[in-house]
C-alpha cells in the first residue's frame, strides 16, 4: 500500500469493465514518471499469454514475478479489469499487502452493463465484474488493515482535477495537472482489444461521453437477462460506492 511520502513501486488500478479505466491509463501514460502496463491479467485470462517487458508469460505466478522484475527498474502502473477472477493475485498476500498499492475504479452497473452489452451482446454475468472487484477489495483491506483507494467514474468525469488530485494524495504520488489532457491516439497495447477503446483513442481528456439515459436504465432493468445482472451486481457496487473518495 501507499506509505506517506513514498511513491509505490507498483500502482494497481482494478476497474470494472466500461468504467473509464482506459482514460485513467492514458493519463498515467501522459505523466511519464511510471511505466505503464495495460490489462496483463485480463489478456492472460482471455488469450492464455501476455507480454511483459518483452517476455511472454503464461501463468499468474509468472506474471506476478514479471511485474516485480519490471518495477525494479522504474515504478510501474498497471491497469486491469475485473471481468475475470485472478486467484493468483488473491493467493499472494505479499503482493496484496506490501508490494503494490491497489486502487479501484467503479461505475454504476446500469451504465457498465449497457456499455458492455452494446459491444458484446453475449456478455456473461461474471463479466460485469463487481463481485470479483469487491472480493479483491476486501482481500486488500484485510491484508493491509487499511481501506484501499476507490474512485467513482461519475466523479472522475465530473470533477477530474479534484478526483485525480485526491487519488494522487492517497497513492503517494505527485499531482501533475498537465497529465489531465493528452493527444488523441490509439496505443499499440490496445490492439488485442481495440474495439473496446475506440472512444478513448479519440479523447483528449476525461469526458463523460454517451451516458445512460433514463430510457437506457429502464431497458437494462426490464431486460430479462440484463436485469438479473443488475440485481446481482448492484449490492457489490453499493458497498464499493460507500468507500469511494469524496471530493
Amino acid at each position: 500500500m501507499a506509505t506517506p511520502g513514498h511513491a509505490p513501486t507498483i500502482l494497481m488500478l482494478w476497474s470494472t469493465p466500461r468504467s473509464r479505466s482506459t482514460a485513467f491509463f492514458r493519463m498515467m501514460c501522459e505523466r511519464g514518471d511510471y511505466q505503464v502496463l495495460h490489462e496483463p491479467f485480463s489478456y492472460l485470462a482471455e488469450f492464455g499469454a501476455t507480454e511483459v517487458g518483452g517476455m511472454t508469460v503464461r501463468s499468474e505466478a509468472d506474471l506476478l514475478t514479471a511485474l516485480r522484475g519490471l518495477a525494479a527498474g522504474k515504478p510501474l502502473f498497471v491497469k486491469d479489469t475485473t471481468d475475470e477472477r485472478y486467484p493468483g493475485v488473491l493467493g499472494d498476500p505479499q503482493f496484496l499487502a506490501d508490494e503494490a498499492c491497489h486502487s479501484f475504479l467503479i461505475r454504476h452497473p446500469v451504465e457498465t452493463i449497457a456499455s458492455y452489452y452494446a459491444i458484446n451482446p453475449e456478455v456473461k454475468l461474471h463479466q460485469i465484474g463487481f463481485e470479483t472487484q469487491l472480493e479483491l477489495f476486501r482481500a486488500v483491506r484485510e491484508a493491509t488493515g487499511r481501506k484501499p483507494i476507490v474512485i467513482d467514474a461519475k466523479d472522475l468525469v465530473t470533477h477530474p482535477g479534484e478526483v485525480v488530485k485526491a487519488y494522487c494524495a492517497r497513492a503517494g504520488i505527485p499531482f501533475l495537472p498537465a497529465a489531465l489532457h493528452w493527444r488523441p491516439v490509439s496505443r499499440k497495447e490496445w490492439a488485442p482489444s481495440e474495439r473496446w477503446h475506440r472512444e478513448v483513442s479519440k479523447s483528449s481528456g476525461f469526458q463523460s461521453g454517451p451516458s445512460s439515459s433514463t430510457a437506457t436504465a429502464l431497458e437494462v432493468a426490464d431486460h430479462a437477462v440484463l436485469g438479473s445482472y443488475l440485481r446481482h451486481h448492484l449490492p457489490f457496487y453499493e458497498e464499493m460506492l460507500a468507500e469511494r473518495l469524496e471530493v
